[in-house]
């Protein structure tokens, strides 16, 4: 595997010496900076981790050395070999406490993730992980989306900007209107520009892939509108967790709310392979469907207490979702059959979860600082 990370580091010193395609040259570069007052790093000081036992790191200065031993497997800390429990693998993040959250497929085949100790991770379907630092300091990365190209875009919760990184790690940083809104949840909408949910802003974020933003205000005040998704029916749906709504609104800024019980607590939400969105109800402890009409039905997740956070549409033709308590990684099928399987570090908290390249589905662990694996059953 040392091949793989040869080409990746060279290729990443093409875009820092100019030489990288046309991919540079869009919002996500440095060069350009185009929007309203972004900036640009060059995505120096990446660390390259090998999966295969004796990863390279690279220097913020350009050196490289070697990674630290260790058997072949899935690494993560320099080649530590990755942990598996029945279908479940966890992959070590390389920055201890690096607390990993968001995670995405990329266009590149490869998953992105975020960490709250200001670093956006990637990691190739074999384990390979690198990491890439943002440039405002103390941002707490949130969520992460594939963008209309091959760039990645993400929220900052704390440093209220949205960020867009390229494949070669060139980060370009745009500031929320809003002050201390903090953007947490961050879809491509049908229209080709990114949505994102402001938690303390209230309102619904637009951002055009060159930099520009519009935001919608949540009907609802105080709702903290916190994770956004694209669903069947050309729209944006999102979840309101203190106000208790899940709400959609339209390309053109309309928007509609759905009430849910009180202290449901609405969190991660998707669009499930049945063609209704699908969303967690963290403190009500369920799982809940959306038809695009309106008609919600909740199924209760067997684990008490478990906190379902993030969901997806698995491969298989379910949604699966996260247990930030239970540490469990669930399946649900679209009748509501709900089966649960242990993550095996203890207390990991998994957030959220994203459907892979080959089929697998890909965790984070923000506790067990891992990205977790699924092999679907």
């Amino acid at each position: 595997m040392p091949s793989v990370v040869m080409q990746v580091s060279t290729l990443r010193w093409a875009v820092v010496l100019g030489l990288a395609s046309s991919v540079a040259a869009w919002a996500c570069s440095s060069e350009n900076g185009s929007g309203d007052g972004g900036t640009g790093s060059d995505g120096n000081g990446a660390v390259i981790v090998d999966g295969n036992g004796g990863g390279l790191a690279l220097a913020g200065n350009g050196g490289v050395g070697p990674g630290g031993g260790g058997e072949p497997g899935y690494g993560g800390t320099g080649g530590a070999a990755g942990a598996a429990s029945g279908n479940i693998t966890e992959l070590a993040v390389p920055t201890a406490s690096g607390d990993p959250v968001g995670i995405t497929l990329g266009r590149d085949g490869n998953l992105w993730f975020t960490e709250y100790a200001d670093n956006i991770g990637r990691i190739t379907p074999d384990g390979t992980i690198t990491e890439f630092p943002v440039p405002t300091a103390a941002s707490r990365p949130n969520r992460i989306t594939a963008g209309p190209v091959d760039d990645i875009w993400f929220t900052e919760f704390s440093g209220n900007n949205i960020g867009c990184i390229t494949p070669e790690g060139i980060i370009s940083e745009f500031p929320v209107p809003t002050a201390a809104s903090n953007p947490s949840g961050i879809t491509l909408g049908p229209d080709g520009d990114l949505w994102f949910a402001e938690a303390a802003g209230n309102n619904i974020g637009r951002i055009t892939p060159t930099g520009a933003v519009t935001e919608f205000p949540v009907p609802t005040t105080m709702s903290e509108p916190v994770d956004i998704a694209s669903g069947p029916d050309g729209n944006l749906w999102f979840t309101e967790i203190l106000g208790d709504n899940v709400g959609r609104i339209t390309p053109s800024g309309s928007v509609t709310e759905f009430t849910l019980a009180a202290g449901s607590q609405p969190f991660g939400i998707t669009t499930g392979p049945d063609g209704n969105v699908w969303f967690a109800e963290t403190d009500s402890n369920n799982i809940g469907q959306i038809t695009p009409q309106g008609v919600i039905t909740e199924f209760p997740v067997p684990t008490a207490s478990s906190e379902p956070e993030g969901i997806t549409a698995g491969s298989d033709g379910n949604v699966w979702f996260t247990e930030f308590s239970g540490n469990n990684i669930s399946r649900i099928t679209p009748a509501g059959v709900i089966s649960e399987f242990p993550v095996p570090t203890p207390g990991s908290q998994p957030e959220v979860i994203t459907l892979g390249p080959d089929g697998v589905l890909w965790f984070t662990e923000v506790t067990g600082n891992n990205i977790g694996r699924v092999v679907v059953p």
